[in-house]
């Protein structure tokens, strides 16, 4: 009998840090809360107030309809399980719908397991449901296989005459095999013979299935075979399971001889649903193996005509095509359809269109877009998002202007403002102001209002391309109230543009003054943008000014603000000011991540060398904080820059340890030291002479044609243990 167990895991750990990184906490305190009274009612009240108002334990109508309603209330089923309880203390013997009633209760409330318990209990107890409640209550606990099989041998041990239902044992064969539970699976179907009940097509096509997807397809072969000794006939769901199989083995003769098989079945089979169900399971297969001829194949021949509706046929093919990735393909489908009189549905063609404009087709997209204009298709608002963008990076800013102007023609799809939007948003990947600003004049000349969004866009493409000053300006319409009210994304994108500009004073009054007239607060975000470009400017006093203006003002810094202020102050030489301001700010916040790990690695190894970034580091894993691996490889670049052979191998030892693997990055960097070393020699204790490529040293061709061999012999004892390879 299977069971299912839950572990539990408890661990508490006590962590001593070193006393540069201990952080003062304040002392615990206990509250004492007063008692709910709610709950102490809900606990203590009892459900039946005294013999007099109770009626006989013997009335089981009024028990069964009071724990009907108890089950039916919300949150009431443990209610319902506690009267239960005591009723039994008082000889009364619930009925088989009682048991069904609490089950299915505890499993609408998300408690299967338990539900799985209280049949069980039951069972010991000797209260044993009818055939027809035992079938209603498995069918609510095979949703969990490991429960329902728990449920199904407790069943038929406490009553062997019980036989469940052929829904029930397919459900849980089918259950079992997508649970990786195939063995189990296979004991339930020679239950099912050992208790007379005959499996039929729905329960080895389970099987077949379960046993495909994991690759053993010998296994579902011989189920398969067993199927036609038994004289029960395979349906296309089989057929289709079968071949999913084959193709994941690349055999593509034998999917053809199935497929051949599974078109003659499906003309035979009576009912619709099992065909559609069998062609979607076949196509999605097919396009999953990336056999995209054979799709194209089935599109053009179409033997599964008179099977079922040629529209949903060709829907199944677009959507499995999509799904794939393979849009081209699925437009190929929608020319098939047309030639045929047929038209895709919405969904399907929309579909198309958006994958084709995100994945580099949106001249094709652009096409499919004017075709299907033609009967009625527009787009929804993603998929012009994303056709419009396509566009414009191309760029064919016409096409751009023709897809807008229809989607302004149809309002009902998309609001007007949210249609410019969108195409201004896509125009700045242009870096051209001057379209920007006629797409804007042309909004005003139609009467459409710009919103908040549309001139914070205009703004962020001026100062894109360098033109601040009319960035500004627009600033000072909308303060003026010519245009709607700027918001603070309109201040910060502008303070970033004159900070490039390097025109410092002018930001600054924006910050200090404007920003304080219009009521419109400064965010983190805004203090960032100031932040980073004082620095890159070499203003890092006022950067820091700015940073305590920024505290005083109760405005969280986050790692951004951490990160821009570290570069700042080492790009500016003051190390001793970056050390500090980590020590009495950044760390004491606990606000610090990969970002502000690299920009203090970046600045020590550029500053004070490899063995204070290594002793920064160190700290760092000492006093659990969890560095990615790009901390890691800026060490291992500083010690490959120095030279520094043996230490660089250190560091990639102690990524390991660390539960880190070196990536790409590592690799190439360290590639340095293989360079250094065919120039200048081979470091010594870090790998052996055979390391080296045969007559790559200064020397010439000793070894004839060696250098054509790659590496030589084994790896040094020290390299084996960074690499994590045994010893020879």
């Amino acid at each position: 009998m299977l069971s299912c167990a839950r572990t539990r895991t408890a661990a508490a750990t006590t962590t001593c840090l070193p006393a540069k990184f201990q952080i003062s906490r304040r002392p615990t305190t206990t509250t004492t809360f007063p008692p709910n009274p709610s709950l102490q009612t809900h606990q203590s009240d009892p459900l039946f107030v005294g013999p007099e108002d109770t009626p006989s334990p013997n009335n089981r109508h009024y028990w069964s309809e009071k724990l009907r309603s108890l089950c039916h209330s919300h949150g009431g089923v443990d209610s319902a399980l506690r009267l239960l309880d005591r009723l039994r203390l008082l000889g009364y013997r619930p009925t088989s719908p009682d048991l069904r009633l609490v089950v299915r209760a505890l499993c609408d409330s998300g408690r299967p397991a338990d539900a799985c318990r209280r049949l069980l209990l039951s069972l010991y107890s000797g209260w044993f449901p009818d055939n027809r409640d035992a079938d209603a209550v498995l069918s609510r606990l095979i949703d969990n296989p490991c429960l329902g099989l728990r449920a199904l041998d407790a069943l038929v041990a406490a009553k062997p005459a019980y036989v469940p239902s052929l829904s029930n044992y397919n459900r849980l064969i089918d259950a079992l095999c997508k649970g990786s539970l195939r063995n189990d699976a296979l004991r339930v179907l020679s239950d099912m013979d050992a208790r007379g009940r005959s499996p039929d097509a729905a329960s080895y096509t389970a099987l077949i299935d379960g046993f495909c997807c994991v690759g053993e397809l010998t296994k579902a072969r011989d189920l398969f075979d067993e199927m036609t000794t038994r004289d029960i006939a395979p349906n296309p769901l089989t057929y289709t399971m079968l071949i999913k199989g084959v193709l994941q083995k690349r055999d593509l003769e034998e999917s053809k001889a199935l497929m051949a098989k599974l078109w003659e079945n499906m003309s035979e089979e009576k009912n619709p649903s099992i065909n559609r169900a069998a062609f979607a399971n076949l196509i999605s297969a097919l396009c999953k193996g990336g056999i995209f001829s054979e799709v194209f194949r089935i599109a053009e021949e179409t033997p599964q005509t008179g099977s079922i509706c040629e529209s949903f046929a060709y829907g199944e093919m677009i959507d499995s095509l999509c799904r794939a990735g393979h849009h081209h393909g699925a437009s190929r489908i929608v020319y098939l359809m047309r030639k045929r009189g047929l038209l895709p549905s919405f969904v399907s063609y929309n579909c198309i269109v958006h994958g084709l404009s995100k994945n580099g087709g949106c001249m094709r997209a652009y096409q499919l877009f004017e075709e299907g204009a033609q009967f009625g298709y527009s787009p929804n608002e993603p998929t012009y998002k994303a056709l419009v963008e396509g566009l414009c990076k191309e760029p064919d800013i016409d096409k751009a202007k023709k897809l807008a102007e229809f989607m302004l023609a149809t309002p009902d799809k998309i609001e007007s403002t949210r249609v410019y939007n969108i195409f201004l948003n896509a125009l700045c990947v242009l870096g051209n102001p001057r379209e920007l600003l006629n797409v804007l004049v042309s909004m005003l000349e139609k009467g459409c209002s710009p919103d908040v969004v549309t001139l914070n866009t205009v703004v962020h493409g001026f100062c894109k391309a360098g033109w601040v000053d009319e960035a500004v300006k627009v600033l000072n319409d909308m303060l003026s109230g010519k245009f709607c009210a700027p918001d603070v994304v309109t201040f910060t994108t502008v303070m970033g543009g004159l900070l490039k500009a390097g025109s410092v004073e002018e930001a600054m009054e924006l910050l200090n003054e404007r920003m304080r007239e219009a009521r419109c607060s400064p965010t983190v975000v805004t203090y960032n943008a100031v932040l980073k470009g004082l620095c890159e400017l070499g203003k890092i006093n006022e950067a820091m000014e700015v940073f305590r203006a920024m505290c005083r003002e109760r405005v969280l810094p986050d790692s951004m603000t951490y990160t821009g202020i570290i570069d700042g102050l080492f790009k500016a030489g003051q190390v001793e000011e970056a050390k500090r301001f980590w020590s009495e700010a950044v760390q004491p916040s606990g606000v610090h991540d990969d970002f502000v790990y690299s920009a203090i690695m970046r600045g020590l190894c550029a500053s004070c060398g490899f063995d204070e970034a290594r002793e920064f580091l160190r700290g760092l894993v000492d006093c659990w904080a969890s560095p990615k691996i790009v901390s890691y490889n800026i060490l291992v670049d500083c010690a490959c820059e120095a030279g520094l052979k043996r230490e660089a191998y250190w560091v990639v030892g102690e990524m390991r340890k660390n539960g880190l693997a070196p990536d790409a990055v590592t690799w190439r960097t360290l590639e340095k030291l293989r360079c250094v070393g065919l120039k200048s020699g081979v470091a010594e204790g870090v790998v052996d002479r055979s390391f080296v490529r045969v007559g790559s040293m200064g020397g010439g061709g000793g070894g004839g044609g060696g250098g054509g061999e790659g590496f030589g012999g084994p790896l040094s004892a020290m390299a084996r243990r960074v690499f994590g390879l045994p010893a020879e």
